[in-house]
Protein backbone atom coordinates (compact mmCIF):
# COMPACT_ATOMS: atom_id res chain seq x y z
CA UNK A 1 0.00 0.00 0.00
CA UNK A 2 0.91 3.46 -0.51
CA UNK A 3 1.73 6.07 2.38
CA UNK A 4 -1.07 7.68 1.52
CA UNK A 5 -3.31 4.85 1.74
CA UNK A 6 -1.10 3.70 4.76
CA UNK A 7 -1.83 7.15 6.36
CA UNK A 8 -5.87 7.15 5.87
CA UNK A 9 -6.23 3.32 7.18
CA UNK A 10 -4.76 4.72 10.47
CA UNK A 11 -6.26 7.51 10.45
CA UNK A 12 -10.08 5.66 10.42
CA UNK A 13 -9.09 3.58 13.26
CA UNK A 14 -8.33 6.15 15.62
CA UNK A 15 -11.23 7.74 17.82
CA UNK A 16 -11.59 11.75 17.77
CA UNK A 17 -9.76 12.09 21.08
CA UNK A 18 -6.57 9.60 19.97
CA UNK A 19 -3.77 12.36 18.91
CA UNK A 20 -1.88 10.74 15.88
CA UNK A 21 1.62 11.18 16.48
CA UNK A 22 3.54 9.92 13.10
CA UNK A 23 6.94 8.71 13.43
CA UNK A 24 9.08 9.68 10.91
CA UNK A 25 12.85 8.74 11.85
CA UNK A 26 14.79 6.97 9.23
CA UNK A 27 11.98 8.36 6.45
CA UNK A 28 13.30 11.02 3.83
CA UNK A 29 11.63 14.49 4.29
CA UNK A 30 9.68 14.10 0.63
CA UNK A 31 7.92 10.93 2.84
CA UNK A 32 7.23 13.80 5.90
CA UNK A 33 6.07 15.83 3.31
CA UNK A 34 3.45 13.73 1.56
CA UNK A 35 2.49 13.36 4.82
CA UNK A 36 1.86 16.77 5.96
CA UNK A 37 -0.28 17.20 2.86
CA UNK A 38 -2.58 14.83 3.62
CA UNK A 39 -3.24 17.19 7.03
CA UNK A 40 -0.55 15.34 9.35
CA UNK A 41 0.73 18.08 11.44
CA UNK A 42 2.03 16.45 14.27
CA UNK A 43 5.44 14.09 13.85
CA UNK A 44 7.88 12.35 15.89
CA UNK A 45 11.75 12.02 15.62
CA UNK A 46 13.82 10.03 17.68
CA UNK A 47 17.48 11.61 17.34
CA UNK A 48 18.15 15.31 18.05
CA UNK A 49 20.12 15.12 15.02
CA UNK A 50 18.23 13.52 12.69
CA UNK A 51 15.34 15.77 13.69
CA UNK A 52 17.58 19.06 13.70
CA UNK A 53 18.62 18.33 10.31
CA UNK A 54 15.11 17.79 9.06
CA UNK A 55 13.65 20.73 10.90
CA UNK A 56 14.69 23.67 8.62
CA UNK A 57 13.45 21.60 5.61
CA UNK A 58 9.75 21.09 6.38
CA UNK A 59 7.11 23.64 6.99
CA UNK A 60 7.16 25.32 9.93
CA UNK A 61 3.48 24.83 11.17
CA UNK A 62 4.67 20.71 12.02
CA UNK A 63 4.54 20.34 15.83
CA UNK A 64 7.92 18.22 16.51
CA UNK A 65 7.53 15.42 19.39
CA UNK A 66 11.10 14.02 20.46
CA UNK A 67 10.19 10.09 21.31
CA UNK A 68 13.65 8.58 21.73
CA UNK A 69 16.34 8.91 24.66
CA UNK A 70 17.57 12.42 24.74
CA UNK A 71 20.64 13.26 26.48
CA UNK A 72 21.09 16.25 28.73
CA UNK A 73 23.80 18.17 26.03
CA UNK A 74 21.61 17.64 23.11
CA UNK A 75 18.64 19.73 24.68
CA UNK A 76 19.83 22.97 23.20
CA UNK A 77 19.74 21.81 19.84
CA UNK A 78 15.85 21.89 19.19
CA UNK A 79 14.63 23.96 22.71
CA UNK A 80 14.06 26.46 20.46
CA UNK A 81 11.64 24.38 18.25
CA UNK A 82 10.82 21.21 19.46
CA UNK A 83 6.83 21.22 20.45
CA UNK A 84 6.85 18.18 22.86
CA UNK A 85 9.22 16.17 24.87
CA UNK A 86 7.81 12.94 25.55
CA UNK A 87 10.59 10.87 26.89
CA UNK A 88 11.61 12.77 29.78
CA UNK A 89 13.57 9.94 32.35
CA UNK A 90 15.18 11.58 35.09
CA UNK A 91 15.02 14.82 37.02
CA UNK A 92 18.42 16.05 35.43
CA UNK A 93 17.30 15.76 31.87
CA UNK A 94 13.83 17.65 32.87
CA UNK A 95 16.17 20.56 34.85
CA UNK A 96 18.04 20.89 32.05
CA UNK A 97 15.04 21.49 29.43
CA UNK A 98 13.71 23.84 32.02
CA UNK A 99 17.28 26.04 31.90
CA UNK A 100 17.26 25.51 27.86
CA UNK A 101 13.55 26.44 27.74
CA UNK A 102 13.84 29.92 29.78
CA UNK A 103 17.21 31.06 27.64
CA UNK A 104 14.29 31.13 24.69
CA UNK A 105 11.46 32.51 26.42
CA UNK A 106 8.69 29.63 25.78
CA UNK A 107 7.43 26.86 27.72
CA UNK A 108 8.19 23.37 26.28
CA UNK A 109 5.10 20.87 26.92
CA UNK A 110 7.20 17.31 28.31
CA UNK A 111 5.53 14.14 29.03
CA UNK A 112 7.16 12.13 32.00
CA UNK A 113 8.60 8.17 30.22
CA UNK A 114 7.38 5.56 32.47
CA UNK A 115 9.24 2.45 32.55
CA UNK A 116 6.27 0.40 32.14
CA UNK A 117 8.24 -2.83 30.28
CA UNK A 118 10.10 -6.08 31.68
CA UNK A 119 13.28 -5.21 29.31
CA UNK A 120 16.04 -3.69 30.94
CA UNK A 121 16.92 -1.70 27.48
CA UNK A 122 14.14 0.24 28.00
CA UNK A 123 14.36 3.79 29.43
CA UNK A 124 11.74 5.59 31.66
CA UNK A 125 11.04 6.93 35.46
CA UNK A 126 10.00 4.40 38.29
CA UNK A 127 6.60 5.36 39.08
CA UNK A 128 7.39 6.14 42.17
CA UNK A 129 10.21 8.88 41.18
CA UNK A 130 7.07 10.10 38.14
CA UNK A 131 5.47 10.79 41.19
CA UNK A 132 7.80 12.64 43.04
CA UNK A 133 8.55 15.30 39.75
CA UNK A 134 5.44 15.85 38.98
CA UNK A 135 4.92 17.23 42.85
CA UNK A 136 8.40 19.18 41.89
CA UNK A 137 6.80 20.23 39.36
CA UNK A 138 3.05 21.42 40.78
CA UNK A 139 5.17 22.97 43.00
CA UNK A 140 6.43 25.37 40.77
CA UNK A 141 10.24 24.04 40.74
CA UNK A 142 9.40 24.29 36.65
CA UNK A 143 8.39 27.29 35.27
CA UNK A 144 9.42 26.85 31.71
CA UNK A 145 7.82 23.33 31.34
CA UNK A 146 4.28 22.22 30.84
CA UNK A 147 4.38 18.38 31.84
CA UNK A 148 1.30 17.73 30.26
CA UNK A 149 0.89 13.95 30.59
CA UNK A 150 2.95 10.49 30.58
CA UNK A 151 4.31 8.11 27.68
CA UNK A 152 5.19 4.51 28.35
CA UNK A 153 6.72 1.85 25.74
CA UNK A 154 5.30 -2.10 26.50
CA UNK A 155 7.52 -4.85 26.54
CA UNK A 156 8.28 -6.26 22.79
CA UNK A 157 6.47 -9.33 22.89
CA UNK A 158 3.48 -11.45 21.47
CA UNK A 159 1.67 -11.76 24.54
CA UNK A 160 -1.50 -9.44 24.19
CA UNK A 161 -1.95 -9.82 27.93
CA UNK A 162 1.69 -8.32 29.19
CA UNK A 163 1.02 -5.95 26.83
CA UNK A 164 -2.49 -4.97 27.96
CA UNK A 165 -1.46 -5.11 31.55
CA UNK A 166 1.45 -2.51 31.32
CA UNK A 167 -0.20 -0.30 29.64
CA UNK A 168 -3.12 -0.91 32.56
CA UNK A 169 -0.75 -0.30 34.91
CA UNK A 170 0.87 3.47 33.11
CA UNK A 171 -3.22 4.55 32.95
CA UNK A 172 -3.71 3.63 36.72
CA UNK A 173 -0.53 5.85 37.34
CA UNK A 174 -2.00 8.59 34.51
CA UNK A 175 -5.32 8.63 36.73
CA UNK A 176 -3.73 8.92 40.18
CA UNK A 177 -1.12 12.09 38.95
CA UNK A 178 -4.57 13.43 37.17
CA UNK A 179 -6.32 13.82 40.62
CA UNK A 180 -3.54 16.16 41.37
CA UNK A 181 -3.56 18.35 38.58
CA UNK A 182 -5.61 17.33 34.93
CA UNK A 183 -3.16 15.79 32.28
CA UNK A 184 -4.27 15.28 28.64
CA UNK A 185 -2.22 12.90 27.15
CA UNK A 186 -1.24 9.12 28.05
CA UNK A 187 0.86 8.19 25.14
CA UNK A 188 1.51 4.64 24.24
CA UNK A 189 1.23 2.31 21.59
CA UNK A 190 3.01 2.21 18.52
CA UNK A 191 2.52 0.39 15.10
CA UNK A 192 2.03 -3.14 16.17
CA UNK A 193 0.25 -2.41 19.67
CA UNK A 194 -1.74 0.84 19.56
CA UNK A 195 -5.45 -0.37 19.49
CA UNK A 196 -4.85 -2.35 22.78
CA UNK A 197 -3.30 0.69 23.54
CA UNK A 198 -6.48 3.12 22.82
CA UNK A 199 -8.69 0.58 24.65
CA UNK A 200 -6.71 1.09 27.79
CA UNK A 201 -6.72 4.60 27.18
CA UNK A 202 -4.55 6.20 25.37
CA UNK A 203 -4.91 9.78 24.22
CA UNK A 204 -1.69 9.61 22.05
CA UNK A 205 -0.02 6.87 19.80
CA UNK A 206 3.11 6.75 17.90
CA UNK A 207 2.93 5.61 14.55
CA UNK A 208 6.16 5.39 12.27
CA UNK A 209 6.27 2.09 10.03
CA UNK A 210 2.80 1.57 9.49
CA UNK A 211 2.35 4.61 8.05
CA UNK A 212 5.83 4.79 6.18
CA UNK A 213 7.08 1.33 5.50
CA UNK A 214 9.85 -0.33 7.17
CA UNK A 215 12.62 1.72 8.44
CA UNK A 216 16.06 1.67 6.81
CA UNK A 217 18.86 1.58 9.26
CA UNK A 218 21.84 1.82 6.87
CA UNK A 219 21.41 5.68 6.32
Amino acid sequence: MSIQENYNAIKSQLPQHVELVAVSKTHPVSAIQEVYDLGQRVFGENKVQELTEKYPLLPKDIQWHLIGHLQTNKVKYIAEFIDTIQSVDSEKLLREINKEAGKHQRKIKVLLQVKIAEEESKFGLEAEEAKSLYQKYLNGEFPNIFVTGLMGMATFTEDKNQIKKEFLNLKGLFDELNQLQPLETLSMGMSDDFPTAIECGATSVRVGSAIFGRRDYSK
